[in-house]
């Protein structure tokens, strides 16, 4: 048997290998095929093999395919960022490219301590953020993120950032009901500003929907007009990472347009480019920027693909392309429709206690006990098996973290591109059902439990 040189996500694992796409499916090379229900890691948007992105890949690798941002500029990054201007809200008029949601949460945390450092105010340098948070996996964006399992080997070279609960509406810390408890989980935020000091805090950064880590965690209502009125009143900026939620996952543009709240930065990637080609970007308000123009002229960051017009023109062709087809609006109808089918399922199964979500980005957690909302026990690796009996079943789901500590449960993501139709939607549906069956059935067979 010939050996391995790629380094696979799990080094005693078989990996399929991928021969094509087109439209909601991959197909291996043994001619099976999987509906893409988790949109790869929530990024192909728009489906594979889309001809008009395809023809606007080739158009600039016939061009240019890279120059370096300090020699030159480029038609397809100025159109891009000009194209995230029009469409994002209030005053995101500042793009800065780089190559992943990682790097663009970097650039976010720069450019955030630098707007202070640029009104001689070195000394707010510190970001809050919360537990069951991911925010990248770079050294800095994993210390603010609030992810057990990716955090545990690198502890020691973290800043401890997490200090605010998210809003886990499901598992409450307060034990109160998300419809009246008047979002009492922000408390927490200003309490962690008193704390530490304002006059040392450059910025509160979270994912308005907390994805991998949480199973698309949704706030109660009021939860971030409460957020940005403790920024505000702090002089602490709002960083929104909208790696995961933005561009039309949730229904709009930036889901934070959801509650009609204008954070001053903003980190975007995934579905910026639909995976067509790796581009992500830290989008800056016009106030933000304003010192650092009048400043040093430069925000410290960047890398050497950054603003490469490649993947500039693989994003512009994708945001035309999601303007061209409103696949905003069909990502919230399709995603309540979704919604409605995946709670039916709930309540004819034993072993999902919550569906939440927005649009076409659907966390579902489970647990051994509906009236307890006990999790199963981490030797049972549900959600592995999961997503495994999942794709025998020819159906793709993405993994995520549970539990009131963030690592003690087991919950998917249900993401599917934004193109899905009617039809593929309810093929997605029983295919999810028939899975859950056999998981189901297993646990019954062996009275409980997990083997």
């Amino acid at each position: 048997m010939e050996r391995d040189y790629l380094i696979k996500p799990m080094l005693d694992e078989s990996y399929k290998i991928v021969s094509h796409g087109q439209g909601v499916y991959l197909f291996d090379t043994d001619g099976k095929k999987y509906m893409d229900a988790s949109s790869g890691a929530v990024t192909c948007s728009i489906g594979h093999g889309v001809p008009e992105i395809i023809d606007a890949m080739g158009k600039q690798a016939n061009a240019v395919s890279f120059v370096y941002r300090s020699q030159f500029s480029s038609h397809a990054a100025e159109g891009l960022a000009k194209k995230l201007s029009e469409i994002t809200p209030g005053d995101l008029n500042w793009t800065f490219l780089v190559n992943s949601g990682s790097e663009a949460i970097e650039t976010a945390m720069k450019t955030a301590i630098q707007y202070f450092q640029e009104q001689n105010r070195p000394q707010k340098t510190k970001i809050i953020s919360r537990w069951m948070s991911y925010h990248g996996i770079t050294l800095g964006a994993l210390s603010l993120s609030g992810h057990p399992e990716r955090r545990f080997r690198f502890q020691q070279l973290l800043e401890s950032n997490p200090e605010v609960s998210p809003p886990y509406c499901y598992r409450c810390p307060f034990g109160l009901n998300p419809a009246s408890c008047n979002a009492k989980c922000t408390d927490e935020l200003e309490t962690a500003i008193r704390r530490t000091g304002a006059e040392h805090i450059a910025a509160f950064v979270a994912e308005p929907l907390v994805g991998a880590a949480g199973a698309a965690l949704t706030p109660p209502e009021g939860y971030y007009e409460k957020i940005r009125d403790i920024c505000d009143r702090y002089d602490i900026l709002l960083i929104a990472d909208e790696v995961m939620t933005g561009i039309g996952r949730t229904g709009k543009t930036l889901a934070m347009e959801h509650w009609g709240v204008l954070p001053d930065i903003v980190a975007l990637g995934k579905g910026m480019s639909a995976g067509y080609a790796p581009i992500a970007a830290t989008l800056v308000s016009d106030r933000v920027m304003r010192p650092i123009q009048q400043g040093s002229k430069l925000i410290m960051s960047g890398h050497t693909y950054s603003a490469n017009p490649q993947s500039a023109a693989a994003s512009l062709a994708v945001l035309h392309y999601i303007e061209k087809n409103s696949l905003n609006d069909a990502s919230a109808e399709k995603g309540k429709t979704l919604m409605k089918q995946l709670q039916k399922l709930q309540k004819k199964t034993s072993i999902i206690g919550d569906v939440r979500g927005m649009g076409l980005m659907i966390g579902i957690e489970f647990v051994t006990d509906k009236a307890t909302k006990k999790p199963f026990s981490k030797a049972c690796h549900l959600t592995s098996r999961i997503i495994k009996k999942a794709q025998m079943n020819g159906l793709l789901v993405y993994p995520a973290a549970a539990g009131i500590e963030g690592g003690d449960g087991d919950a998917i993501l249900i993401a599917p591109p934004l193109t899905i139709s009617e039809e593929e939607l309810t093929e997605l549906v029983r295919l999810f059902s028939k899975t859950i069956s056999e998981i189901e059935a297993e646990i019954i067979r062996n009275k409980g439990e997990c083997v």
